[in-house]
């Protein structure tokens, strides 16, 4: 009865009704998730849409998720409107908390204020340095960065895992896998008293404008975008497509490790085996519902934070599994892609007029 035609150009109201269409679709199959699992699915909506912003408290704990999600993929839209595919972001993220960690140990309490900023200087050029290494191989030999950064991730897991097994684990720690506590001249400022949210989310939101500036009113990142997507045409215009790649990837993991500074120089305020929480897969989610586009990301990584803190008072309120946070993760991003077919197609029954 219905088939796909193609449009002439693509749809622009789709273009952001798509993910719109795709979050109605993502509730409807998680009313059905929570009814089929014996779960009251009002009750269920109401811990993921409901609580996480229902007090002031609660809106700090949604920006503590929001902000490394935002600011990594800041960096991955960079990546991804220059045709250069980093799904590497993960261990950029954990080698950026290394790195700050690293500079956060060295603290005492006779240390100045200033030390916070070469925390977040040393997360930035960790995370820099991690994606440089798959910058140099996709740019020397050609290697595809899409496994080379993502098998990257599995490295900076096992040298964090060597730091807190071995020599920077806390003597004092009695027996577990973590540093000591970072000293509080070493911690990011918090913008409330009695809340978690820290500097980072001002931070992450200033990023968001600078990325429009760049990518919208400058030369430069009009020829980033061009030198990724056409090199020939960048080449015939005078652009670098190697100078794309590059700048794609620095920044990239620049913003990634600041986000990995921020996480442990913020809340966990020490490196762990759990530094790694998925934030570097789960920014891939918000920067393509996003529309790689700074304004959709934040509302995207305000959505994706959403499902982290619904995932954990599922856990503890209603018996379910952690897991399912990635379960709406996975729904969100396989709606959208379903649903972004009618961007460049329409529906038309057969036989009807054109």
């Amino acid at each position: 009865m219905w088939r796909l035609e193609p449009r002439p150009a693509p749809s622009r109201a789709w273009t952001w009704g798509s993910p719109l269409l795709a979050l109605a679709l993502t509730v409807l199959i998680g009313v059905a998730l929570f009814t089929a699992l014996g779960k009251d699915p009002v009750r269920g909506l109401l811990v993921f849409f409901w609580e996480p912003i229902k007090s002031g408290y609660a809106l700090g704990e949604l920006s503590v998720k929001a902000t490394p999600l935002l600011l990594i993929a800041l960096g991955l839209a960079v990546c991804f409107r220059s045709n250069v595919w980093n799904i590497g972001a993960e261990g950029q993220f954990i080698v950026g908390a290394i790195a700050a960690g690293g500079v956060a140990l060295l603290a005492d309490k006779d240390s100045g204020r200033w030390i916070v900023g070469a925390v977040l200087l040393a997360g930035v050029l960790g995370g820099m340095a991690w994606a440089a290494v798959t910058a140099f191989l996709r740019d020397r030999f050609n290697a595809g960065e899409i496994l080379v950064s993502l098998m990257l991730v599995y490295v900076a897991i096992q040298w964090l895992g060597y730091l807190v097994y071995g020599p920077w684990k806390d003597p004092a720690g009695y027996n577990f896998p973590q540093t000591r506590s970072f000293e509080a001249v070493a911690q990011v400022p918090r913008l409330l008293n009695g809340s978690r949210a820290h500097i980072g989310v001002l931070i992450a939101l200033a990023g968001a404008a600078l990325l429009w500036v760049y990518l919208f009113r400058t030369r430069s990142g009009f020829a980033q975008q061009v030198g990724g997507l056409a090199p020939a045409a960048a080449r015939y215009a005078g652009f670098s497509s190697r100078r794309a790649l590059w700048t794609a990837l620095l920044v990239s993991g620049g913003t990634a490790g600041l986000a990995g500074a921020l996480e442990v120089a913020g809340p966990l305020r020490q490196l762990t085996p759990h530094v790694p929480a998925g934030y570097g897969f789960a920014a891939i989610i918000v920067a393509f519902v996003g529309r790689l586009h700074p304004f959709g990301m934040v509302l995207a990584a305000i959505l994706m934070s959403m499902f982290y803190i619904g995932g954990e008072l599922a856990q503890s309120r209603l018996g379910l599994p952690k897991s399912l946070t990635g379960v709406f993760q996975g729904l969100l991003l396989f709606a959208l892609l379903a649903c972004d077919v009618l961007v460049n197609h329409r529906l038309r029954r057969r036989g009807g007029s054109h």
